[in-house]
């Protein structure tokens, strides 16, 4: 009796470029970047589905930072730094960012250095502008009277 090995069907051609678009695949999953937007008005309502006879869950305030989990049509489903789920017209949404302090009191210096000048200090839930992050494990931030500086990433949501 000859067994045949499955495998054999398939030529190495072939097989190659089934690993070549499963690869492609799974980085460019991999690579997906996580989109954050801003309330964009002050008082919006969230709500349990995309509807305006959803029933109303929570009013967000002016510049919450959101991260957009999915979008349809002119709604998007999005999630807050408690990790709230909830739907909001795409409307009153900014692609303003701005990150949320999670502490208690986080610290905003002068540079991205922990032993640069201290140049404020946030309490926790005050949303600051997002202004980069291209220092590994910092953020630049504006507050709303102007200062800027820089806050440890593990100090804010939405960066």
């Amino acid at each position: 009796m000859c067994r045949r090995n499955p495998f054999n069907l398939w030529s190495k051609g072939k097989i190659s470029i089934l690993l070549a678009s499963v690869s492609l695949f799974i980085s460019s999953y991999v690579i997906a970047q996580i989109e954050y937007f801003s309330i964009a008005e002050n008082a919006v309502v969230m709500y349990d589905a995309p509807s305006l006879k959803a029933d109303k869950l929570f009013v967000a305030s002016l510049h919450l930072p959101v991260e957009a989990v999915v979008n349809v049509e002119d709604w998007v489903k999005v999630r807050d730094s408690s990790g709230n789920l909830a739907w909001v017209e795409k409307k009153a949404l900014s692609q303003q960012r701005y990150v949320v302090v999670t502490v208690a009191l986080a610290d905003i210096h002068e540079s991205a250095d922990i032993n640069s000048a201290l140049v404020f200090q946030a309490e926790e839930n005050t949303a600051l502008e997002w202004l980069d992050s291209n220092t590994t494990g910092w953020v630049k931030v504006r507050h709303t009277d102007g200062q800027t500086g820089y806050v440890k990433v593990n100090q804010v949501w939405g960066s």
